[in-house]
């Protein structure tokens, strides 16, 4: 299968980090050129930062830039220590991002939030922005009496183009013209190809975003070329489709039964007995090429993109290729609402306290 084959078909993701590792390998064991890799653990937070070169552009599949991720699973334990912590880290790196891109702590914002508030996994944009704090009004009303550590910023939750007959592009591009903002901070909601990393994962980038482009309703995109300002795009994936959670269940299966099969030392011939606990599984875990083929046949020695594109030829034409999201989704995205929302206050209003 050559690279314009695997592009057709490959699976929806809004991930630099996915895009990255389906074009040019596992970013943590090569180096691509024009694509540089860091990847580090602040407060037990796994955060990666990748820069995409312009001649990387084509490879890759995304736009050149800076996008740095966030790993946490405190969003789906609901600890409040941990979710403060993963603000924090979330605030810090963000800042890194505005500071990379030169924005100077003068400088005034426009917050606009993407999304469906009536469809849960896509209300993340709407509800970000109903807890920014805005304050351009009180530049407005009384300049001389506002605090100069808080921003002048505004926010908008324009809605989607099935509610408001209008391209969001053009409602924000008429937006930024009569206001005229230094900088755009625009939050939305993604799609993944790695049920892992679905609620698990903020992605921070300087290249704006084109709204919908995870679940192939592409629209016309929100970044600087268009606008004319720097553009920064916050999300999280909140949804994954039918191709990877298939895929990913093939691939917890088999390392399942290797991770059994070496515990238990258990005769090849019998499958394993399953377990209710949580496993944490490994590439390690993964049994023979001789044992796969033994439990699943041909299927369980396809390589990773020849197993997804044989489970999308056979859901996609049927329609069965649905987009899923976790059953938990309500208090999810409460909590990463107000993750997001107020590492986006800390950052833009240096005197916000929190405790």
């Amino acid at each position: 299968m050559n690279e314009k084959e695997m592009k057709k078909w490959q699976c929806r993701s809004d991930l630099a980090l996915e895009a990255v590792e389906q074009m040019v390998g596992q970013v943590d064991q090569s180096q691509e050129e024009g694509v540089k890799y860091e990847e580090d653990d602040i407060r037990g937070l796994k955060v990666t930062c990748i820069d995409v070169a312009p001649e990387a552009v084509e490879r890759v599949g995304k736009k050149a830039g800076r996008y740095m991720t966030l790993d946490t699973s405190a969003i789906m334990t609901h600890d409040h220590d941990q979710l403060t912590v993963a603000m924090e880290v979330f605030a810090e790196q963000f800042g890194k991002l505005l500071k990379h891109r030169g924005i100077k702590e003068t400088d005034t914002c426009l917050v606009i939030g993407l999304g469906n508030d009536h469809v849960t996994p896509d209300a993340l944009g709407p509800l970000v922005v109903d807890e920014v704090i805005v304050t351009r009004h009180l530049y407005e009303l009384s300049p001389n009496d506002v605090d100069r550590n808080y921003r002048e910023v505004s926010a908008l939750a324009p809605g989607v183009m099935g509610m408001t007959g209008i391209e969001t592009s053009d409602i924000i591009e008429s937006l930024v013209k009569k206001i005229k903002p230094n900088f755009l901070v625009v939050v939305d909601a993604l799609a993944s190809r790695s049920i892992s990393r679905v609620n698990k994962m903020i992605q921070m980038t300087d290249t704006g975003i084109a709204p919908g482009s995870g679940v192939g309703n592409k629209r016309k995109a929100v970044d600087e070329e268009t606008l004319g300002i720097p553009v920064f795009a916050v999300g999280v994936p909140t949804v994954v489709d039918a191709v990877s959670i298939t895929s990913d269940t093939i691939d917890l299966l088999l390392k399942h039964i290797g991770k059994s099969l070496k515990e238990e030392n258990r005769s090849y011939k019998k499958l394993v007995p399953f377990s209710a606990a949580r496993q944490t599984y490994t590439e390690d875990d993964l049994p023979s090429p001789e044992l796969r083929e033994q439990f699943l046949g041909q299927i369980g020695n396809l390589e990773e993109e020849e197993k997804r594109q044989l489970i999308s030829e056979v859901l996609t034409p049927n329609g069965f290729n649905l987009i899923v999201t976790p059953k938990g989704i309500d208090s999810d995205m409460e909590n990463l609402a107000t993750l997001i929302s107020n590492g986006i206050n800390r950052v833009l209003h240096p005197n916000v306290q929190f405790s």
